[in-house]
């Protein structure tokens, strides 16, 4: 069945909905990883609205600025050694009655307050340009105007060493300030760079590398008034958000973006009323496809394929008007490359489609 003619249908529900919230404590978070095993931090229902706090594993880069003593908290509770095999910290599971394996969970992301007023972009050797800066690691602190939406550099400097440490906490006697991007105002779009539901996998699946599941997407459109579909892996959907950003650019290209913990309001739906395989996103305006792969040329090729998909089985194109419509309408981008499995999204306005 199609998704475009079953939403309408869905919004008609008479159950009114539960506000839930989910603090982050280090009894609500998990830090690296996905789990199918991992036991639900709070119980929901299809409908319901969820108030969660997603806290950056970056905040240590300037723990003054960055942390407040919840945050503080976490990072002393989570020991090192079990910060892995990724790098973010995510709050949840959350665990959404009735849903199953097969089913699809849409996500309609409501609001993304920034908690503090500070985030940090690491220039880290996983950037895409790491050897041509001498294989130096630099971190800028951008602070955010709320009345302008805007962010601006505030200092910079060189981190001592290799960012290997997930949370690494640098204080500020540590390291040599210096002024960075002076003039140079950034727009403020809050955005989860990672999100999803648990893999169908035994033991822990890494937050790094996105995928069926969702995971490190690094979409700054997957922000207040985006909606996501996610495909289910496993009963309950095990939902967790985590990796906040305030500002980041399609390319993520020199490893991170403007890292900083969010206040997220998202409201959760079970659908079981059409399939979709990998991670989709609508906004107020666009439709959007996503593609993974080691190799660019691979992920555009998966993007291409999902975008097909959506136009053939949702609006009931036929392939070769699908492919031409995909050639003149459709705009294709690059993600992020600094992920290890690469992504690039493809884009086409609903405006193109006669109405419902």
């Amino acid at each position: 069945m199609s998704l475009i003619k079953t939403e309408a249908a869905r919004d008609q529900t008479t159950r009114r909905p539960v506000l839930h919230e989910l603090p982050a404590t280090p009894k609500t978070v998990h830090w690296g990883y996905f789990d199918a095993s991992l036991a639900p931090v709070l119980t929901v229902s299809s409908g319901d609205v969820i108030r969660a706090e997603a806290v950056t594993h970056h905040a240590g880069d300037a723990p003054e600025l960055m942390m407040d003593d919840q945050i503080r908290e976490i990072f002393k509770a989570i020991p090192e050694k079990d910060r892995n095999p990724g790098v973010h910290l995510m709050t949840g599971p959350i665990f959404v009655e009735g849903a199953r394996a097969g089913d699809v969970l849409e996500v309609r992301y409501l609001q993304m307050t920034p908690r503090l007023s500070y985030g940090s972009n690491l220039a880290a050797h996983w950037g895409h340009l790491y050897r041509e800066f001498g294989e130096k690691e630099r971190v800028t602190i951008y602070r955010m105007d709320e009345a302008s939406q805007t962010a601006e550099a505030v200092f910079a400097y060189d981190f001592h060493g290799k960012y290997e440490i997930p949370g690494a906490v640098t204080e500020a006697r540590d390291c040599c300030r210096e002024p960075a991007l002076r003039g140079i105002r950034i727009p403020v779009r809050p955005h989860l760079g990672t999100a999803g539901v648990a893999p169908d996998k035994v033991g822990r699946v890494s937050t790094i590398p996105p995928g069926r599941h969702g995971g490190n997407i690094d979409n700054w459109r997957i922000g207040a008034g985006a909606t996501m579909f996610y495909p289910i892996q496993v009963d309950g959907a095990l939902f967790s958000i985590g990796d906040p950003h305030i500002s980041q650019g399609d390319g993520e290209i020199s490893g991170t973006a403007i890292e900083a913990s969010l206040d997220v309001m998202f409201q959760v739906f079970v659908r079981r009323d059409f399939s979709f395989p990998s991670p989709l996103l609508r906004t107020a305006d666009v439709w959007m496809t996503h593609g993974f792969d080691e190799d660019l040329n691979q992920a555009m090729r998966n993007a291409s394929l999902e975008m097909l998909r959506l136009l053939t089985e949702h609006y009931n194109l036929s392939r070769d008007d699908a492919y031409s419509l995909m050639s003149v309408a459709a705009d294709f981008g690059v993600t992020q490359v600094v992920d290890g499995r690469q992504g690039v999204h493809a884009r086409i306005c609903q405006a193109v489609f006669p109405p419902e």
